[in-house]
């Protein structure tokens, strides 16, 4: 979809009209159905010049309307992942995105598929990851230099979601458990390294 587009005029009439072609999309999906971009047209109640507008082609379309069927908020994803202490509250959330991604591993594996062919795709690829671990680490009680808040955001974004998945399971040979354990254990390390060095410093 064209965010030039969506961007010029009626936006939230825009917006709808997307959601509803997203809507549709995800009823072939879920029939485990392919589908046309014309097939989708007339389920959604748009022209094909409309769906046109909004995704080039029936590839691009059935990778987002993947993705869309379990999308939260970060605020949401944030609340449900909030614990009694911050180290818990981040390894939640690697949790929660790591159980997303192998929940819904064919759809993210074909969208990264699609990804590496076009420069189409409306939305930024894993930006909930860092926007999620941003308010998890403002809220927290860790007191980090700009750099580290920084890096250690960067990096625990890189220990979750479906490309430490692929590593661990493609590359290295692990099942979904062990691919868990493993991502698990290296944002613990992580995290137990940056705690010790803040309580070092503060002595």
């Amino acid at each position: 979809m064209s965010r030039e587009y969506i961007d010029q005029g009626r936006t939230r009439q825009k917006q709808k009209t997307r959601e509803r072609i997203l809507s549709s999309a995800q009823g072939f999906l879920q029939q485990g159905r392919d589908f046309t971009l014309e097939e989708v047209a007339e389920q959604a109640g748009v022209s094909r010049a409309t769906i046109y507008r909004y995704f080039p082609n029936s590839e691009i379309l059935s990778a987002e309307a993947a993705l869309d069927v379990n999308t939260e908020s970060c605020e949401s994803i944030y609340r449900y992942s909030k614990a009694s202490n911050e180290q818990q509250t981040l390894l939640n959330i690697q949790d929660y995105f790591n159980r997303l991604a192998l929940d819904n591993e064919p759809a993210f594996r074909k969208y990264l598929s699609v990804l590496l062919h076009t420069s189409e795709l409306s939305e930024n690829r894993g930006a909930r990851r860092p926007k999620t671990l941003q308010l998890a680490l403002e809220d927290s009680q860790l007191n980090l230099s700009k750099e580290d808040f920084q890096n250690l955001k960067n990096m625990a974004s890189v220990l979750m979601g479906i490309e430490p998945i692929i590593v661990t399971k493609d590359v290295c040979g692990l099942d979904n458990n062990q691919s868990m354990k493993l991502l698990k254990w290296g944002f613990e390390m992580m995290l137990k390294g940056i705690i010790s060095q803040n309580s070092n410093a503060s002595k």
